[in-house]
Order: C-alpha cells, then sequence, then structure tokens
C-alpha cells in the first residue's frame, strides 16, 4: 500500500538499562516496519544527555536504520559542538540532524558561544558541508518565550537562511495555526518543507501538562471529554486516537510534507495511528 506521506518517530535517550533493551529491541524494530524516513533522537538540556543520545543513536544506525541526533547549542562551545559533529560524521550512517537552540540545565546561567540556532545551523552547514540534512524547530502557535508573533516568525527565517533543510513542528492540535504558520513563513521567504510534529494521547495529564508549559492549545472540547473520562484509561486512549487521527487526515488532505511523531518511547499509538492513516 502506498505511503500517504513521509513519517518519522523521536525518542528520548532511556534512562535504564531496560528501557535501552526495550526501545532498541521492541519499539524500534515495531516502528520500523512501517518505513520511517528516519528515527530522531532527544538531547537534554545544556547537552545533558550527550552521551546517551549518542549511544542510543548509534544502537539505531547499527540496526541499519537511518538516525538523526537532537544538538542544541545553548550552553555549547564551537569547539564542543565541532566535537559531536565529528563523532557523528565518523558514523557514515549518520548525515542528519536536528539543530535546536535548547535550554539551559536548571540552574545555569552561563550561555555558551550560540545565543540563536541560526547560530548553529549556520555553523553546521559551513563546518560540514551540504551532504548534510539540517532539521530545526517550527512554532504552529509560536515560542513560548516569546512575546511577538512576528520576531517568532523572523527567527524562523533565520534559521533557513542560515542553511536549514526543513522543519519539524512543535506538537499542535489546531491545524489552523500549522496552516497559518506555513503560509505566512513562505510569504518571509522560508521556502522548506515543514513537517508537522504529532503527539498522541499517551497520558492526557502528562500531555495537558506540556502544553500548558509550553503555550499549545489543547481545544476545549477536547479537554472538558478528556477531563470528564477521569481514570478511564480505554475511553482516554479511544478518544485521544480519534482526535489525532482526524488532525493526521486533515493535514494530508492539504498536502503536509510529512508526520514526525513523538512516541514518548512507545510504539502502540503510533502503530494504530498509521494503520488507521493508511501508512503500511
Amino acid at each position: 500500500m502506498k505511503t500517504p506521506v513521509p513519517i518519522s518517530f523521536e525518542f528520548f535517550p532511556p534512562n535504564t538499562p531496560a528501557g535501552d533493551e526495550k526501545l532498541i529491541t521492541q519499539v524500534v524494530p515495531e516502528l520500523a516496519t512501517l518505513k520511517p524516513e528516519y528515527f530522531s533522537v532527544t538531547y537534554g538540556a545544556g547537552g545533558s544527555t550527550r552521551e546517551k543520545t549518542l549511544k542510543t543513536v548509534q544502537a539505531i544506525a547499527a540496526a541499519g536504520h537511518a538516525a538523526a541526533p537532537h544538538v542544541s547549542c545553548v550552553g555549547s562551545t564551537r569547539a564542543g559542538i565541532a566535537d559531536i559533529l565529528a563523532t557523528y560524521r565518523a558514523n557514515t550512517h549518520i548525515r542528519r540532524v536536528v539543530a535546536l537552540r535548547g535550554d539551559l540545565p536548571s540552574g545555569t546561567a552561563v550561555g555558551g558561544e550560540f545565543r540563536y540556532a541560526a547560530e548553529l545551523v549556520r555553523f553546521i552547514r559551513q563546518t560540514q558541508g551540504p551532504d548534510w540534512h539540517i532539521e530545526v524547530a517550527a512554532y504552529p502557535e509560536y515560542h513560548p518565550a516569546q512575546r511577538y508573533a512576528a520576531r517568532d516568525l523572523q527567527h524562523f527565517v533565520d534559521k533557513v537562511k542560515a542553511g536549514a533543510s526543513g522543519a519539524i513542528t512543535q506538537f499542535f492540535y489546531n491545524p489552523e495555526a500549522y496552516f497559518h504558520f506555513v503560509d505566512a513563513t513562505r510569504k518571509l521567504g522560508a521556502d522548506v518543507p515543514v513537517v508537522a510534529g504529532i503527539m498522541p494521547f499517551h497520558n492526557y495529564a502528562r500531555i495537558a501538562q506540556f502544553a500548558q508549559r509550553d503555550g499549545i492549545d489543547i481545544p476545549r472540547w477536547v479537554a472538558l471529554k478528556m477531563e470528564g473520562y477521569s481514570d478511564d484509561t480505554a475511553s482516554i486512549r479511544a478518544f485521544g486516537l480519534d482526535v489525532v487521527s482526524a488532525l493526521c487526515e486533515r493535514l494530508i488532505a492539504q498536502g503536509v510534507p510529512g508526520i514526525h511523531f513523538y512516541t514518548l518511547n512507545q510504539s502502540a499509538l503510533a502503530l494504530e495511528l498509521c494503520r488507521r492513516l493508511r501508512i503500511a
């Protein structure tokens, strides 16, 4: 069956040996059956999971799958970033990175040698050449730390002009925000694919917490219905799948260039969503 849209999946570096084993021996092989473009692996604040990210990326690549490490620049030096990129370049399977500004670890005040993600993108492009695919972040509902939408749009355009190949959005549930963001940035000259970041409702309370922290709108009718289910996990799962399936169907119908699933290191919901979307 023809895949209606390219897909990819995001993981975080597991904190335990059991988590490592489950991810590499179960979750990755199950999702690999869907033929994703790549698997990405997150990078902790200030590089706090650098070695774990490297280990996870190398394990995915060793299993024969395309892997894309996240690299963040806040709290980093040019020499440190160059060292990270050299390590990944030494692994012949890795030519894609997700370049982010990132956050400083709690209680840390030193920002490092990069101020914005555009500077990191420019550094990667200048030092690694044209063969690397550089993804950047996009915020359909704007970055939570940014007061003015126009400035956030300009920051995105700056990343594209610095050499970004494409973008992955923060998760969202309001498709109008995505379409508006894409139209607005294209008018400003940022003509790169903007892949939709999709977060299934793995755990409603946790996702609602993420959304509140990051300024993401969960439609009121969805929130009220979810809260009404209380501890009925089966109903929450079923309704959540319906909501996210409908969101993805609309995105696909209107030409989204790709879907990036935030898996939280789980495969079941992503597999079911792809089944419903006829991605096989």
